[in-house]
């Protein structure tokens, strides 16, 4: 194995640094969620604490670029993993285009997927989420801390 060299951050996963902080959820689901680095900078973590269809949903998400067991190099798409509190793992593909957010539910350029736009200031990023065949919700995330 050669020596891995790609242990830098880069700069298309350093993007989603404006997502740090905590934010309060509105729209089809409410409550809030937090982001922050795992130490080293290659996943982001997002904790979440939300009420939807009058069921609370709880869970973590690890945000990153896959790098499977002797991987010399991590993956192209920025993806997740989504576990939550009723035993749900969900994939999705985040993808930032300058204030565009699109995270695309299982692999890039599915019919599910949510779009937000970030304000000027960078402290809300507003948009929907769009399901195959119809339906989704509208959705606003306005950051708290």
């Amino acid at each position: 194995m050669s020596e891995n060299t790609s242990l830098v951050q880069d700069a298309e996963l350093a993007a989603l640094d404006r997502l740090v902080g905590t934010w309060k959820v509105t729209g089809g689901a409410e409550g809030t969620v937090t982001y922050r680095w795992l130490e080293g900078g290659h996943f982001l973590i997002q904790d979440i604490d939300l009420e939807q269809y009058g069921e609370r949903i709880t869970g973590i998400e690890v945000i990153g670029r896959e790098r499977p067991f002797g991987a010399e190099q991590a993956g192209k798409d920025i993806k997740s993993r989504f576990y939550g509190n009723k035993g749900d793992t969900l994939d999705y593909v985040y993808e930032l285009d300058g204030d565009v957010l699109t995270i695309w539910g299982g692999e890039k350029g599915s019919p599910a997927y949510m779009r937000s736009t970030f304000n000027e200031a960078g402290d809300v990023l507003a948009g929907a989420w769009v399901y195959p065949g119809g339906g989704g919700y509208e959705t606003t995330s306005t950051r708290v801390k």
